[in-house]
């Protein structure tokens, strides 16, 4: 029997996805040197809109017929890309420690489980808690190494720490709300409609908190074509196909894996050290989405 191209999807996306996902932190922090955070992503997205309505214009794609479908692409949007990601790469930028914004970040698939019964009327079996439970405490032994002990004072760490926790309930709603009002759509059309309010919104902010200057060396143009298009067009829309064909909490599953393996890249490309208990860690996470996924 020939295998069909959903089976092939589920198979090969959420894999890849991972894999795509978790060079966001690289890019980051390659890019982050030469612009503040709301200048870097709003560059960004300008150049994403950029891109695909060039081609969303040559490829015919279809654009939504309702106004409603619109707002809720591009609700989605601002949650998805202008709160995730402007939380993550500020709590950054301020010298919060990528693997404690991991860890941070690493509770969505919980919060996403509780919210899934709730808004989606999906059900959460026994076995899904379980391995989301085991993610979590796998995320948690593989930054934990990495976080050490912060010896600034509490306030400084909350300073650095808020839009972390911002970044964790912006991915999550937007998991939620996407599937709740918006789970198809073009991917083509729908990837101007969701950028086009988060460019808004990022370069209003940007422009009152800001600067907005770039320093245009090699390195940041890198990570800024890498994130254009490897995160916002390849990551992105893999996302919003898996959204698209999975339940909430199986998608929201996948998140545990991207701090195991951006530790790994990391390591590959920095010479950044592995201690045991982070590779147990990876194992252990490994084996949490396994659990959920099948649940």
């Amino acid at each position: 029997m020939n295998s069909s191209p959903t089976a092939s999807l589920s198979t090969a996306a959420p894999l890849l996805f991972v894999l795509l996902w978790s060079t966001g932190f690289i890019g980051a922090k390659f890019g982050l040197p030469y612009a503040e955070p709301l200048t870097f992503l709003s560059t960004r997205y300008l150049l994403v809109i950029g891109l695909m309505l060039g081609v969303a214009l040559a490829t015919r794609a279809p654009w939504p017929k309702r106004p409603q479908e619109y707002l809720h692409i591009g609700v989605s949007g601002l949650l998805l890309h202008a709160g995730y990601l402007g939380g993550v790469f500020i709590a950054i930028d301020r010298g919060l420690p990528a693997g404690v914004t991991a860890l941070v970040v690493g509770l969505q698939p919980l919060l996403t489980a509780l919210g899934a019964g709730w808004l989606l009327g999906e059900r959460v079996s026994l076995r899904q808690w379980a391995g989301l439970a085991l993610g979590f405490a796998g995320v948690a032994l593989v930054v934990g190494a990495k976080a050490g002990t912060d010896s600034t004072s509490l306030a400084t760490l909350w300073h650095a720490l808020l839009p972390a926790l911002a970044a964790l309930l912006a991915i999550t709603g937007g998991t939620l709300y996407q599937k709740r009002f918006c789970p198809r759509f073009d991917l083509r059309s729908g990837a101007v409609i969701q950028f086009v309010p988060t460019l808004a919104v990022s370069a209003l902010a940007a422009s009152q908190t800001e600067t907005m200057q770039i320093d245009w060396q090699g390195e940041f143009v890198f990570a800024l074509l890498w994130l254009v298009l490897v995160l916002s067009v390849g990551a992105i829309s893999l996302l919003n196909l898996l959204i698209r064909h999975g339940s909430a909490v199986n998608v929201a599953s996948l998140f545990y894996l991207t701090p195991p393996t951006t530790a790994l890249i990391a390591w590959a490309m920095f010479g950044e050290t592995l201690a045991p208990p982070a590779l147990a860690g990876m194992v252990v996470a490994v084996a949490g989405v396994w659990l959920a996924r099948k649940g």
